[in-house]
């Protein structure tokens, strides 16, 4: 499998419909997650990531995804560099966008 990017209004989608295995992560700050994000997305913020690598391993497919697109891309890149195989990067928009578009936010 290859790490591939995807526009956030085919990520969305895709997310409600996410197989076993498969997860949404957020690499935005506590601070950001707490005011509103995906349902059911993890939150490992961008920093921590590298620490976090046995944890997201257990992962088939790993859609990653931040408030406007920098950090998902530098997640990416990150992960990709720890030998990840399995990651869709929402490269074009984040969280400000998804919540411009009126899709559905936890808070």
């Amino acid at each position: 499998m290859a790490n591939i990017c995807m526009k956030l209004h085919d990520f969305y989608q895709t997310h409600s419909t996410l197989k076993p295995g498969e997860v949404i992560l957020d690499v935005r700050n506590p601070d950001e997650f707490a005011q509103g994000h995906i349902k059911n997305a993890l939150n490992i913020p961008l920093p921590l990531l590298s620490e976090r690598k046995s944890y997201l391993e257990k992962f088939s497919q790993i859609y990653i995804h931040c408030k406007r697109g920098g950090r998902a891309k530098n997640a990416m890149a990150v992960l990709t560099e720890l030998g990840f195989n399995n990651l869709v990067c929402v490269d074009d928009a984040g969280m400000e966008e998804w919540e411009n578009s009126g899709y559905p936010l936890v808070k």
